[in-house]
């Protein structure tokens, strides 16, 4: 691993009796620690990490801003946030590291979509990008809308559709041009939420990530999406799932990018 590589995708659960989650979640994961997490950073060799706010907790963020606080200068924060989040709330998440706000829109509607333009106007201001999850295979016209947002939009798990629709999906085509355009991000994660593989190293997502890092090598990061909550297949070993940066990327320079480089200016480290 370079020196000061990022996870950057990844949560922490619990104490529920500390950290409720909220009733209509679609998982209810075992407790994660913080103490486990940094073991498996420790482990892998990341120096930095982002910790982002899972949908179990909706828009009470204390558990992850609470493990952010832990060591600031390692670790940032992506939290999740509705309409009615003051400007004074924002400055206060952000001076205790976040740097981004999740919205999930793998079920949106115009209503969802209006709300995220409004997040997105108000948190331009502070420097943060817009992280989304969404099929962007079913996705109505993804380069229309996240080309004309005021921020940066970070794609989860490399757009979040089936690797069986293969590189040349015109939804996946089109966030290779938001990439291309210098308007969008992906986080190589979550392999085993896209591939039709029972286990690693899950070659059919291969040519998908090598897409996207060809597209702007100088906006892709890696993230292991421990403790890996809710996923179709086997749990998965993370050192597995991390020599899948190797294939994906045998270049060393672009490692460094992917590892290093490129999370340093997109978490502010």
């Amino acid at each position: 691993m370079p020196p000061l590589a990022c996870d950057c995708h990844s949560h922490v659960f619990g104490p529920q009796a500390q950290f409720p989650m909220v009733p209509d979640r679609l998982y209810t994961p075992p407790e994660a620690s913080l103490d486990s997490y940094e073991n498996l950073l420790k482990t892998l060799g990341f120096q930095r990490a982002v910790i982002v706010q899972p949908s179990v907790y909706g828009t009470d963020n204390r558990a992850t801003l609470e493990a952010v606080a832990a060591d600031p200068k390692r670790f940032r924060a992506v939290v999740v946030v509705d309409g009615s989040v003051t400007d004074e709330e924002l400055r206060q998440m952000h001076d205790h590291g976040a740097r981004g706000v999740r919205a999930n829109l793998l079920f949106s509607g115009d209503k969802a979509m209006a709300e995220v333009r409004t997040i997105a106007d108000r948190i331009a201001p502070l420097g943060w990008h817009l992280q989304v999850l969404l099929d962007i295979s079913t996705f109505p016209d993804p380069h229309t809308y996240f080309s004309t947002l005021p921020v940066q939009t970070v794609f989860d798990h490399m757009g979040h559709f089936p690797a069986a629709k293969g590189v040349g999906n015109e939804g996946f085509q089109a966030l290779l041009h938001l990439m291309q355009d210098g308007k969008a991000w992906s986080k190589l994660s979550g392999a085993y939420r896209i591939t039709g593989r029972a286990s690693p190293p899950y070659d059919d997502v291969t040519a998908i990530a090598q897409a996207l890092i060809a597209a702007n090598p100088d906006q892709v990061v890696y993230g292991t999406d421990w403790p890996h909550p809710h996923i179709p297949v086997a749990m998965p070993n993370d050192g597995d799932l991390l020599d899948g940066v190797a294939i994906w990327a045998p270049d060393a320079a672009t490692r460094q990018a992917i590892l290093t480089d490129n999370p340093a200016r997109l978490y502010g480290f």
